[in-house]
């Protein structure tokens, strides 16, 4: 056994390198051969590890590179998305203004200041993000943009909402535009009896008088002072012949005295249209039109809604 241990103790190990001109052999103790493989492999292991982290390195630097670039595109895209919300939030801020001026003019209430600004909030648009700038940050700024967009949004729907109203008000004022009896209903004759209480030309007695009384030669052409359907065209008492017209939107006229009609019971007129002339029939003192109008069934002075004079 002791011999046999000696024996491995003391081999040599013969190597031998060959090629088509000549061979080579070294011998090498086994205490010296374990030494050049023990060698070879640490520098193998080296060898390794330093090839592993420099292939690290290059990667996470490649890595690196493209989470910056990514970064910086996703930067500039959340910039530019700031600078076209200021210009939205600028536009907004202009047809706010202009709602408030139309509101006036459709003679609507403005809205509340506070109902306005309800809900408005979110980043003020005055940071610019950097590649510096760390990833939550960015998160945060995003966001902030959403927060800004639903608000956005928000003032939008609002204005819609708002010049919806003032868009039905207006369609209502415009119809009933039609509606108003704004034009004296006939050219030239003379004002005589007005509205109020008078003196009664054939018994004297102090009474109401709900029209105006306009004096004029029997034949002149009476004209319809605004849209409407003609509910009466006949024959009453002490008015004579009258026509009565409904202009809706609670307003009616009265046409008294006359001489003759144009129109008939159910018929559509417009404005200016010619609906009868000045007579002297019913209770009358001479040829004159008695004019009244009334806003849901309350009689008004007449004069209050000759708006622009005679027909044009």
């Amino acid at each position: 056994m002791i011999t046999s241990k000696a024996n491995r103790q003391n081999s040599n190990y013969i190597l031998i390198a060959q090629d088509d001109f000549s061979a080579r052999q070294w011998q090498l103790s086994g205490r010296t051969a374990k030494s050049v493989i023990g060698l070879a492999a640490v520098l193998t292991v080296a060898a390794l590890f330093f090839t592993a982290d420099l292939a690290s390195k290059f990667i996470y630097k490649n890595h690196l590179h493209e989470i910056q670039s990514h970064y910086e595109t996703l930067t500039g895209t959340v910039v530019s998305l700031q600078a076209q919300l200021r210009n939205l939030n600028q536009q907004v801020g202009t047809i706010e203004a202009r709602d408030e001026a139309v509101r006036t003019y459709a003679d609507l209430p403005a809205i509340d200041s506070d109902v306005r600004q309800l809900g408005i909030g979110g980043v003020h648009l005055n940071q610019t993000p950097t590649i510096g700038t760390v990833d939550h940050q960015l998160d945060r700024t995003v966001a902030d943009i959403e927060v800004d967009l639903a608000t956005l949004s928000r003032k939008v729907r609002m204005e819609l909402a708002s010049y919806s109203t003032i868009y039905d008000k207006m369609v209502q004022d415009s119809e009933k535009m039609v509606s108003i009896p704004s034009i004296r209903p006939m050219e030239g004759g003379y004002m005589t009896s007005g509205f109020g209480y008078r003196k009664d030309p054939f018994d004297g007695k102090i009474r109401f008088h709900y029209g105006q009384d306009i004096s004029a030669r029997s034949g002149t052409p009476v004209y319809a002072p605004a849209d409407g359907v003609v509910m009466e065209a006949r024959y009453r008492g002490g008015f004579g012949k009258v026509i009565k017209v409904n202009h809706g939107h609670g307003y009616v006229t009265h046409f008294g005295h006359l001489n003759e009609f144009n129109v008939n019971k159910g018929q559509t007129i417009k404005r200016g249209e010619l609906i009868g002339t000045v007579g002297n029939t019913g209770r009358s003192t001479g040829p004159h039109l008695h004019y009244e109008v009334h806003y849901y069934n309350t009689p008004q002075n007449p004069l209050d809604y000759f708006f622009s004079g005679y027909l044009n």
